[in-house]
């Protein structure tokens, strides 16, 4: 294993995904060059390695964590225009590519498409190892082994952040390991709790910061220093200030808030929960979306599902609503969907509504897209398709109406 030495020179300004999806320019690529040396230690770019890319306009992923380590390493890329499932095995056979490239729910439609013969089988020896960030922890070992791939380097970074993290050692569904070592000589991360409606961190009596506990969720934040600089943005400072947490351990400290909610267990192990604009509250208890979409999930009848949580006149918080795809365009069982969801879930975190669609708009990094749901809500005089909520008198989910949802609105109806 050696360590990697830049070859090549990188730009001082990286075009990222802020905060709230808006699109900021990043100053310095510090982070960059983490990722790339990082990735290059944990998974060493040899000169007989092919990599596969399947979009190149998403600089830190694609490119940083990828393809600038294969050229520095002297081996090839194969560079797909678009990503395609039906192509996407065959162009690994034919370029007898070695390392492949993930993003969001990639891994998730390769896992969806119909088995093969074929699969797993490589004529050129197999995949060394699967580079990227986003892979949903309920297909990870189906990926892996389906596919027969080495290893899996899932990686946790932001193109604005001075952290990064790496699975090293193979431990399904995590994005590395944080250390004692590297707490002591290089970086102290605090997982801390925050009011999940605002995203802003909760404070005790002095000001600072409340740090949770070894296996609790919150709000991640990486410290700021001189070895871990935070440079911020381009033009309005209060972009980059909205990005500081101070004051977190000790007065005049500061943090990089990722605007992640993790988790760190008894061993050090980081686990990515869900972006924090990604979780709400219902009865006064936080709702993670993608734990109530992983469990969705584990219903033979669902193959797609985005959760979400929306407003409900007169009631605080959210109330959770989750878009599904279907397994072969059925019809849903209501009772068996409700039944599969309340033994796995807490009242609170059942989706009270649920939503069937043939689609589920993602982002350009194949994330799920939320916000157009969010905002079409629940009304059935505006929705096209089939629409249900939560009925607990009769233990089903019910076709959502008009007076249905007047009678939500009401009170009449109890979710």
């Amino acid at each position: 294993m050696s360590m990697y030495l830049p070859r090549v020179q990188y730009p001082n300004t990286v075009i990222g995904a802020g905060l709230v999806n808006i699109i900021n320019a990043v100053i310095g690529a510090g982070l960059s060059n983490i990722i790339n040396a990082v990735v290059d230690i944990q998974c060493p770019w040899v000169c007989r390695n092919i990599l596969y890319l399947h979009r190149v306009q998403y600089p830190n992923t694609v490119i940083g964590a990828g393809l600038v380590n294969i050229i520095n390493a002297g081996g090839s890329t194969a560079i797909r225009k678009r990503f395609s499932v039906r192509e996407f095995w065959h162009d690994v056979r034919r370029y007898r590519v070695t390392v492949i490239q993930y993003i969001g729910e990639t891994a998730r439609y390769l896992v969806q498409a119909p088995r093969s013969d074929e699969d797993g089988v490589y004529p050129h020896g197999g995949i060394r190892f699967a580079v990227g960030n986003g892979l949903p922890a309920d297909i990870w070992e189906e990926f892996q082994t389906r596919f027969n791939i080495k290893y899996i380097c899932e990686f946790f970074a932001a193109s604005d952040g001075n952290f990064m993290s790496i699975n090293y050692d193979g431990k399904v569904g995590t994005a590395g390991r944080y250390t004692p070592l590297l707490k002591l000589f290089l970086i102290d991360l605090r997982i801390i709790e925050c009011d999940l409606e605002t995203a802003e961190p909760k404070r005790d009596q002095d000001g600072l910061c409340i740090t949770c506990p070894r296996g609790q969720a919150g709000l991640l934040a990486s410290q700021i220093t001189d070895r871990t600089p935070f440079d911020g943005y381009i033009g309005d400072r209060t972009v980059t200030e909205s990005k500081i947490i101070r004051n977190v351990i000790q007065k005049g400290d500061a943090y990089f808030n990722t605007g992640d909610l993790m988790n760190i267990d008894e061993d050090g192990y980081l686990y990515f929960k869900d972006r924090l604009g990604n979780t709400f509250r219902w009865k006064g208890e936080n709702v993670a979306t993608t734990e109530v979409e992983l469990s969705l999930l584990e219903s033979p009848q669902i193959e797609s599902a985005n959760v979400y949580g929306v407003k409900i006149e007169g009631k605080d918080g959210r109330a959770g609503m989750a878009s599904l795809i279907l397994r072969n365009n059925a019809t849903l069982d209501c009772p068996a969907l409700y039944k599969h969801i309340t033994e796995r879930l807490p009242s609170y975190a059942c989706p009270k509504f649920v939503r069937i669609k043939d689609t589920l708009e993602v982002t350009g990094t194949f994330k799920l897209r939320k916000v157009n749901l969010v905002k079409e809500g629940f009304d059935p005089r505006t929705i096209t398709g089939p629409l249900y909520y939560m009925n607990n008198t009769e233990k089903t989910y019910s076709p959502l109406d008009e007076e249905a949802y007047n009678n939500i609105h009401s009170g009449v109806i109890k979710l």
